[in-house]
């Protein structure tokens, strides 16, 4: 089959590979459209747990085509997305309901091989049967989605009224700011410096849209502050946003060596909260029945679609910052 592999931090390939066969409890998927996100240029840097090289790919969904001796629950023919977590279920953090903190965490397509290919294992329990009106070209866009539905299950908030500022009208900028919308904030503002992502907030009813903080007034701050973008200047700025007794989220993934300086006494004195969302947990399955009622519309969300051979192209697209969700389909 012809996969994607990223041979070396800066070097990445199509090439031919062994068609995968599944194991006991696994099912072969026949991609349909694997979606490209930040983890992906973080696994190109060498970043991020991966083992180079590696066979990228962890927002994915297509047809089931092949299943191990004791699967049961699906069969050849079904549609799915596939969750890629890949957890212990022995560590502290999984007895504990916390998987996507496992200390052996894992992930299809960031430290097993993934999406980006013309045929993907996974484990049965990842996957996740599509009704009939989804199209599965759509739905890579499940898996960042269940990130952002994390994200809120972090943020717990229910406080109706707030108001919501958020870094980055990327994919997961965009993917917060619906969910925001449905969650009972008073106002969803978003921030970026590149116009035609910030178009699209717009068009997706953001309150209000703005290059930088500065050009909104909103007096003491923001209820809840979300870092879409993982850039160092954008999380310094977002730290000093939040109101008395609001919550900083970071939620895009940052550089290893990215740093931001707190202000402890600020911290204390305002009861601000700051913390973080890491990847899927117990959210799958509820991302997948929201895209299922249209939470999302694909066709504003995914703006490129490229055949896998484009890769390397694709990758550079969404690296330079050009349009929003960049999908490859085999």
């Amino acid at each position: 089959m012809r996969a994607v592999i990223v041979e070396a931090p800066g070097k990445v390939s199509v090439t031919t590979v062994p068609d995968p066969a599944p194991g006991p409890r696994e099912v072969v998927v026949s991609v349909a459209s694997c979606g490209l996100c930040g983890t992906d240029l973080h696994i190109l840097q060498g970043e991020f747990a991966p083992t180079l090289p590696i066979l990228p790919g962890h927002e994915f969904a297509g047809e089931v085509v092949g299943i191990g001796r004791d699967v049961t629950e699906l069969a050849v023919g079904d549609r799915v997305a596939v969750d890629p977590s890949l957890h212990c279920h022995e560590c502290r953090y999984c007895r504990a309901g916390r998987g996507n903190l496992c200390d052996r965490w894992a992930a299809i397509g960031v430290t097993v091989p993934g999406g980006a290919a013309e045929y993907a294992v996974a484990p049965v329990a990842n996957c996740v049967r599509l009704p009939d009106h989804i199209d599965v070209k759509d739905a890579a866009l499940i898996e960042p989605l269940s990130c952002a539905v994390r994200g809120y299950d972090v943020l717990n908030s229910s406080t109706l009224g707030a108001n919501v500022l958020i870094y980055g009208s990327g994919t997961m900028g965009l993917m917060m700011l619906e969910l925001a919308k449905r969650t009972g904030a008073a106002g969803v503002d978003v921030l970026d410096i590149n116009p035609d992502r910030l178009a699209t907030a717009s068009v997706l009813g953001c309150s209000r849209s703005a290059a930088t903080a500065e050009e909104l007034d909103q007096p003491g701050g923001w209820d809840f502050v979300i870092d879409a973008t993982g850039n160092a200047g954008a999380i310094q700025d977002g730290l000093g946003r939040v109101a008395k007794g609001g919550t900083f989220l970071q939620f895009g993934v940052a550089d290893y060596a990215t740093t931001a300086v707190i202000e402890p006494y600020r911290i204390y004195n305002q009861e601000i909260t700051i913390t973080g969302s890491m990847a899927v947990l117990h959210s799958y399955e509820r991302a997948a029945a929201l895209f299922a009622t249209g939470v999302l519309d694909p066709s504003v969300f995914i703006s490129d679609r490229l055949p896998l051979e484009q890769y390397p192209e694709a990758i550079d697209r969404f690296k330079a910052g050009q349009g929003r969700k960049i999908v490859v389909e085999p």
